[in-house]
Formats: C-alpha cells, structure tokens, sequence
C-alpha cells in the first residue's frame, strides 16, 4: 500500500527511469477524484487501447466516450516510446476486478486466476493505456515495450516493490483480454532485471530536424503558404502512395494539398476530425519529409 504520486513526483521518478514524457492537456488536475477515492496505491496494471493513431488514441483517453468518461488511464504509450501523462488521480481503466488478485498483487506473489469482480481497480491501480490494436497481429516496437518496461520499473521502484505488483488487465478481471501481442511474464521478467540495477538511461536519439523539416504548425498551412517546405511535402504525399493532385506538387499550398494530406492522415490509421488534411506534428514526424 502506498500513497499516490504527486505530479511533480510520477515526472521525476518516470523521467529518472528514462522515460521519456510528453505531459498532456490538464493532467495534473485531469481526475475522477469526485466520483472516489484513489489509493492507497497497490500496483500498476497495462492495457491495450484497440486504437491507432497518437493524437486521436491519446486525445480518446483524456476525454473518454459518454459511457466512459475520461480520463481512461494514468498515461499513453505510443508506439515510439513515447509516454503521455493524461492523469495524476483516479481514472477510469481499471474496472471492478478480482479481490482475490488484488491481495497477491499486494503481498507479491503468485496471481490467482480472476473469478469475481468485487474490488475497484481504480482505486488501487497506476495503469498505462498502451497503443495497439489488440487484434495479435498489430505489432509491439522495441521502443513501446521498452517504455511500457521502464515506466513500470519506475513506480515499482520509487515504492519499493518488485515487478509482482505489475499486472495486466486480463489478470485483473475475466472481462478482459488485454494485453494482446505479448506476455505480462515475459514483461515482469524484463522488469525485475531493470530493477536489479541502477536506472539506465536510454541511448539519445538524434533529432528529425537534422535530417528532416521541424514541423511548421497548422496556423503555417491554414495561411496558404507558398515555400520549397510545401513541394517537399507533397513530394512525400506521392513517394507514399497519397497523391490526390492533378498537377503538381508544388510550392503553393492548395486543396490537392489538404486532400493529400488527409490521405495520408487515414493511412496512419486516423479518423473524421483526426483526418482533416491539416497536418498535426505527429503526421507530419511520420511523413520525414526532407529539410530543404
């Protein structure tokens, strides 16, 4: 048992692990502390979103849906390892679970298979919404699961505790089946031998705007812009496989532009508003369009 993190802390101890943060919206006041309470805090639990995409996978756990409100976990974690902070209190991810598990994960030890659902996992439970589609065969990078490691590691072991008091939510209740795609074993083994040592920060990767155009900001392309910055973008669009001109590309932004683009916007697995054609920052990363 265990008190909750304080923002400033769940950053410090998460960014000391290696992690790297991106701290989202409202966060720190983002809660469901006034429909209960949160702690003591008794484990971490992983989940799967059934999404893809970053910003429209990130911005569905902050808000939540009618029947869910959010926030829908503690923080997101992307693909490339990145880990969103969306709440620092109570959150909706965790549901009513197994008493029984909540006792092993507790005392750490071996888990009980989950029979009943008479505790409520939010109260109890860090959880991190992890982007996936949960269908077996949407991939794991080494980056997210690194992350989804480190970032356990780093509560586990600002409290003190091994990597039994990791679980996932298939652990936690029948009605579940996430995590999909790897095994919560596998990932307490890599987590025990993370805590074994002294924190190890990951190897600096080197900045997209060395090799790559840093990204403008929307208020740029709603402004119909004419530079080199649009021809390579478009260049990009077509090498891709989302060309929507006529003619072209070329250096003034246009319609076949914005078409193009949200073209692009629904290969990276985006939807409605998230696929507008008005590039966003994590679009525009994945597209690498070249620094002219």
């Amino acid at each position: 048992m265990a008190t909750p993190f304080s923002p400033d802390r769940l950053v410090e101890i998460l960014r000391a692990e290696g992690v790297r943060v991106v701290e989202y919206g409202q966060w720190r006041t983002h809660n469901r502390n006034h429909r209960g309470s949160f702690g003591p805090i008794n484990g971490v639990i992983i989940h799967h979103t059934v999404s893809s995409g970053t910003e429209s996978s990130v911005r569905l756990c902050y808000d939540g849906y009618d029947d869910l409100p959010g926030p829908l976990c503690h923080g997101v974690i992307a693909k490339d390892g990145t880990v969103y902070l969306i709440s620092s209190g109570r959150a909706n991810h965790a549901g009513a679970g197994d008493g029984d598990v909540l006792a092993a994960v507790t005392d750490e030890r071996a888990l009980p298979s989950p029979n009943d659902r008479s505790a409520d996992g939010n109260v109890h439970f860090y959880g991190f919404e992890c982007i996936n589609l949960g269908n077996g065969r949407d991939p794991w990078p080494a980056e997210q699961l690194d992350a989804i490691e480190r970032a356990s590691a780093a509560i586990c072991r600002a409290y003190g505790w091994s990597s039994a008091s990791v679980i996932g939510h298939k652990e936690w209740t029948s009605q579940k089946v996430d995590p999909v795609g790897f095994s919560m074993a596998d990932m307490r083994a890599r987590i025990e031998r993370r805590l074994g040592g002294k924190p190890e920060q990951p190897k600096p990767t080197p900045p997209p705007a060395a090799r790559f155009e840093p990204f403008p900001g929307v208020g740029w392309f709603k402004a119909n812009p004419r530079s080199p910055i649009v021809t390579a973008m478009g260049r990009r669009l077509v090498a891709v496989g989302c060309s929507a001109y006529r003619q072209g590309p070329g250096p003034q932004w246009t319609e076949s532009d914005r078409q193009s683009y949200a073209r692009w916007q629904r290969q990276l697995g985006y939807s409605g508003d998230d696929a507008d054609g008005w590039p966003g920052p994590t679009s525009w990363a994945a597209l690498k369009v070249p620094k002219v």
